[in-house]
């Protein structure tokens, strides 16, 4: 079995300063970004916040007319369900926040379009608070290198991978994990030749 330290050490060799790769100058920012990425990919997802951050603030969202919001997301898909989130995040920070971001995991799995994945990204990178969301990418990894089983949700995925990693790695480990899903260890042709996790990966067991 792979040990915590192995994983640890050759992540902070490939990824020594990985961070957040979705764009964002304000806390609701991420918020909303992490919303729209969703089945959507990061770089596709700045490119429509770019616009769109460029033309409201949250005010100017909450009030927007979401054919409009719809307009500028179209490219990131399910827009029409995004738009009604974005808005209606927008008008729930106002109205009860004054406009922040708060530190406060129940409250923010209230808003729609807002699960657990999104709630750990933004407490992790506007808090600093320990977590580890498990998106497409880090439940591939994880799977592969038999951390966790297939069939588990991505709930127990997460709550393995909290057990298996120092708390103090947690947020660290979590953006190396969606690095290396989305650059080396990919779901389709992923980069073996030169990986240290051969000996541990099923996914590369089974390939040979």
């Amino acid at each position: 079995m792979i040990t915590s330290k192995k994983i640890i050490n050759y992540l902070d060799l490939l990824y020594p300063d990985a961070h957040c790769e979705l764009l964002y100058n304000k806390d609701y920012e991420l918020l909303i970004a992490t919303v729209l990425s969703a089945q959507c990919t990061d770089k596709r997802v700045n490119v429509v916040t770019k616009e769109l951050f460029s033309k409201y603030d949250l005010q100017g969202l909450a009030e927007a007319d979401l054919k409009e919001i719809e307009a500028i997301i179209r490219p990131v898909g399910s827009f029409t369900k995004k738009a009604y989130y974005l808005k209606s995040i927008a008008q729930d920070l106002i109205q009860n926040y004054q406009g922040t971001v708060p530190n406060n995991r129940d409250y923010l799995e209230s808003l729609p379009g807002v699960g657990r994945k999104t709630c750990n990204v933004v407490l992790s990178n506007l808090y600093d608070i320990p977590t580890i969301a498990v998106d497409t990418h880090v439940n591939r990894v994880s799977k592969r290198l038999k951390l966790a089983l297939d069939n588990d949700s991505v709930l127990k995925v997460e709550n393995k991978l909290m057990a298996f990693f120092p708390k103090k790695n947690w947020s660290r480990i979590h953006h190396q994990l969606v690095l290396f899903g989305r650059y080396k260890c990919k779901s389709l042709n992923p980069n073996c030749g030169d990986c240290q996790f051969q000996k541990e990966c099923k996914f590369y067991k089974e390939k040979r």
